[in-house]
């Protein structure tokens, strides 16, 4: 058989528990459903970083935020195995949101239609996108923090605001549309590889009236937090929390103690952002099989990390909670992998990367900390990872400690550089991540043996990629 297509949808920012067919009746996703059906599900995929740009270097590079040094949102990111994919024959595209850094860095691709955040206030605020040109095209102004700060009910919508400009040049209608037009425009070209980077469910959380109305009275798990929960977490992310109530990143005032109707809301047009994206891939899929890609192609849709939407007292990022590091992770090619199977093994998110290369006939670096999940789509033996780890040093928001985690399938541990504190969670036990047993003498074991782990794995990491010689940056 030819190479095949390879068609990677990611999306920013969405939570695990948003797609119907993975076990969240709540959610219409019809498109994504169909994936998942006819499809592979990977359900325990976590990322390296919570947060965009590093989670997204370690996609497409293989290795942890500490090797490639991208660490941080605004860190230099230029070089990627989209380069290899390239040299192999394929021709490879971006259209949406990579978060490389510049913007606009070739990264490996033939062809780039960048569309970043919804809301650029400092990083890259005078980068002109596509999405930009549009809107400029039209003589419209995009929604953003500036006009969102005139309104009166600003600090009370939790960055819950409807888009109210036509309903096309929404960013994800905006970047499927895009990814239909170069597909119905551009002479077929095969083997492709086509990366589609959706700008939602980011914040703003900003679907359009008609998608809102779908879930506003819709009976929606709502967050129940307690004070106790709140007092026992570690002084960071009371920090956080706090910082976020005083600083409106991405058009967000964060609420201490939000009412039922505001993260209805904010539930409400989260999920609505999901299900226009779920449409636009139905729409995406469609043009794929118009177009004569569909039957020799692979499609992967997934997302670079959760957001808490008042889960554990936080809004977006920048913890270690599961619904942060947890992260859907679909493939499907019917009739090369088996229809509707479902892996509660662990992953890395950059698991995905060695993948594609292995799918698209190459061999991944022998020091590639990233690790094929080829063996589980061909159905053979395959046990996944004994732990996932991710890392987050200070950045603009979170302003703690250099923080790593250890996530094993019953314990995860958080660890804070140079302090006493940190968090420790038996899942089988609490699942949701409320019960902090740092302190807790009947799990100091468990404790020591996760601390080791993570030293273990900083010194295998040193040993592992002493002879990466690439400059990621």
């Amino acid at each position: 058989m030819d190479k095949p297509n390879i068609i990677l949808i990611i999306t920013d920012q969405q939570r695990y528990d948003t797609i119907n067919a993975l076990g969240f009746p709540y959610m219409d996703t019809p498109n994504l459903d169909r994936l998942a059906r006819e499809g592979v599900s990977f359900d325990n995929c976590h990322i390296t970083a919570p947060s965009c740009a590093p989670a997204r270097a370690s996609l497409f590079t293989g290795y942890y935020p500490h090797v490639t040094g991208i660490m941080r949102n605004g860190d230099r990111w230029q070089r990627s195995w989209v380069e290899d994919l390239a040299s192999a024959g394929y021709h490879c595209v971006n259209i949406g949101k990579m978060h490389s850094n510049p913007f606009e860095t070739p990264l490996g691709f033939h062809e780039r239609y960048v569309v970043e955040n919804k809301d650029r206030y400092l990083e890259g605020r005078y980068y002109f996108d596509e999405w930009d040109k549009a809107l400029a095209a039209q003589g419209l102004v995009k929604q953003q923090r500036e006009s969102y700060r005139q309104r009166a009910d600003y600090r009370e919508r939790m960055g819950a605001f409807s888009w109210d400009l036509p309903a096309h040049l929404q960013s994800d209608n905006f970047v499927g549309g895009l990814a239909q037009w170069w597909l119905r425009s551009h002479p077929q070209t095969q083997p492709l590889f086509l990366q589609i980077g959706f700008p939602g469910p980011h914040p703003p959380y900003d679907p359009t009236p008609d998608a809102a109305i779908e879930y506003i009275d819709r009976e929606l798990p709502l967050p129940n937090v307690t004070q106790a929960e709140l007092d026992s977490q570690p002084p960071p992310f009371q920090r956080l929390r706090q910082h976020n109530t005083e600083i409106d990143h991405d058009s967000i005032v964060h609420l201490e103690k939000p009412t039922r109707l505001q993260l209805q809301r904010l539930r409400a047009y989260y999920a609505a952002n999901v299900s226009m994206i779920d449409q636009q891939v139905g729409q995406i899929m469609a043009a794929l099989d118009e177009q004569g890609y569909l039957e020799n192609s692979i499609v992967i849709f997934t997302s670079d990390h959760g957001d808490c939407l008042g889960d554990h007292g936080h809004i977006q990022k920048w913890t270690m909670y599961d619904i942060i590091t947890r992260v859907p992770a679909l493939f499907w090619a019917p009739g090369r992998f088996q229809a509707g199977a479902r892996s509660g093994d662990l992953c890395q998110w950059m698991d995905i990367g060695p993948t594609v290369l292995e799918l698209a006939g190459l061999q991944p670096p022998p020091n590639m900390q990233a690790q094929s999940l080829l063996p589980a789509l061909n159905n053979e033996a395959w046990s996944g990872r004994e732990l996932v780890f991710a890392e987050h040093p200070a950045d603009g928001v979170y302003e703690g400690p250099y923080m790593t985690m250890a996530r094993s399938q019953r314990y995860k541990l958080v660890h804070f550089a140079g302090q006493a504190y940190g968090q420790l969670f038996d899942l089988q036990a609490d699942p949701w991540e409320v019960d902090n047993r740092w302190d807790d003498e009947a799990l100091a074991g468990t404790k020591r043996d996760m601390l080791d782990a993570l030293l273990d794995w900083r010194i295998e990491s040193a040993v592992q990629t002493r002879d990466v010689f690439q400059d990621f940056r």
